[in-house]
């Protein structure tokens, strides 16, 4: 089974969806199934993992209900107030939903570095294990350091690093991220997804050149079994089709043997998300 690991659904407002600015235009508007649905089926994906886009309540009950009536929205990883006094009846209420698998916090957009470190956030995050449900970090370079000491914290915790951390693709910058992910790839609860990164890239010249040094670093350390392929759809048309990055994970991973290929391009996902 094929899986697109990272993927965004939402009704546009321009309140609610501020982080879309004047220069991600093509953003603006609405993103939902029905638009995906026939690009999966031209790269042969057989299901999504379907992911939080604002940090609301309502927005993770409106993804669990969109994984309800589309089967082949295999997960929802959605967003839920960990740092809250009653997180604990949040967590139990949402996890019911068989089809959430995981949660979400956009922690680079916090004004405090190391919001990741705070301990409410941290007992937030001790509250997921009963539920077996994963975390998926979003994060950015800087945040590295950081999530590697938050990490160590939780070693019994299923962690899934989104768009390999957001490295400087633009800026052609492979340290201090080469190092930083190679020091988070040690621990063996942590997955990785091959998304989001061409939106790190120049946005109208990248070339699978440009992304291969960062790429092969994350394989080299994370292997294919914690690998998982990711669109980040629609975020992902800020720089390229749908299509054009599937296209270009496939002949990155051509040379791996077909149960290599397989594991990234589906197994880790099941695994990780216990689709």
């Amino acid at each position: 089974m094929k899986i697109d690991s990272h993927q965004h659904f939402w009704h546009y407002n321009q309140q609610e969806f501020g982080w879309i600015g004047p220069s991600a235009r093509i953003l603006q508007r609405d993103f939902l199934p029905a638009e995906l649905e026939p690009q999966i089926a031209s790269t042969d994906i057989h299901g999504t993992v379907s992911v939080q886009a604002r940090q609301s309540l309502a927005e993770t009950n409106w993804l669990l209900e969109l994984a309800t009536r589309h089967t082949w929205i295999r997960g929802v990883v959605g967003w839920l107030p960990l740092t809250a006094p009653d997180a604990q009846a949040h967590i139990a209420a949402a996890a019911a939903n068989p089809k959430l698998k995981a949660l979400r916090h956009v922690l680079h957009d916090e004004s405090d570095d190391h919001y990741i470190l705070r301990p409410d956030f941290n007992c937030g995050i001790r509250l997921l294990g009963p539920h077996h449900l994963a975390y998926d970090l979003l994060i950015f370079e800087r945040h590295l350091p950081q999530t590697i000491e938050f990490v160590d914290h939780h070693p019994d915790q299923i962690f899934v690093m989104d768009h390999l951390a957001k490295p400087r693709v633009k800026q052609r910058m492979l340290e201090p991220w080469r190092k930083l992910i190679a020091d988070l790839a040690v621990r063996p609860n942590v997955y990785c997804k091959l998304s989001g990164i061409i939106t790190e890239a120049d946005h109208q010249h990248w070339t699978p050149v440009d992304l291969q040094p960062y790429l092969q670093t994350a394989l080299d350390a994370f292997g294919p079994r914690r690998m998982m392929f990711g669109s980040d759809w629609p975020v992902c048309l800020l720089a390229g089709s749908y299509l054009r990055w599937h296209q270009t994970v496939q002949e990155f991973i051509a040379p791996l043997s077909p149960a290599e290929q397989d594991r990234i391009m589906g197994g880790t996902a099941i695994e990780a998300y216990r689709l």
